[in-house]
């Protein structure tokens, strides 16, 4: 059974206001992909900037938004899928190098690395660099 929007805040600690449900709801049913900040502006052009920001920040720091470094240069953000334990399913990202688009492989996940002894991982980036098929049918 699906959630509601405001129960996925809820139950994330978030307060729930008009403005972070709107959000909450563009950036969970609006994108299939990562997407930016420009972006988002783009699509809730009445909420000023750093309002967007600021609620980008805290749905990333209660982990129902992932950061992105995909080497663009923007910062990019992923809807979480969260498993049972409330944790982020890590998935690759594929990032094509002439839109700078940003794509969202949440069937395909990032392997496990083994690491030396005494490390300790905090998190997982798993970025592939090409071309998508809109592009590779410009070319």
């Amino acid at each position: 059974m699906d959630i509601s929007d405001e129960q996925v805040l809820d139950n994330a600690g978030i307060r729930v206001t008009a403005v972070r449900l709107m959000v909450w709801r563009q950036v969970r049913h609006g994108f299939h992909d990562a997407f930016s900040l420009a972006d988002l502006e783009a699509k809730m052009p009445t909420v000023d900037r750093s309002t967007l920001f600021r609620t980008l920040t805290l749905l990333a720091e209660a982990h129902l938004l992932h950061n992105i470094d995909d080497g663009s240069g923007s910062q990019k953000y992923c809807v979480c899928h969260l498993d049972d334990t409330r944790h982020c399913h890590g998935h690759v990202h594929l990032t094509c190098r002439q839109c700078r688009r940003t794509y969202c492989l949440t069937n395909v996940h990032i392997p496990s690395v083994p690491l030396p002894a005494g490390f300790v991982q905090e998190e997982t980036e798993y970025v592939v660099k090409g071309i998508c098929p809109t592009c590779a049918k410009k070319a």
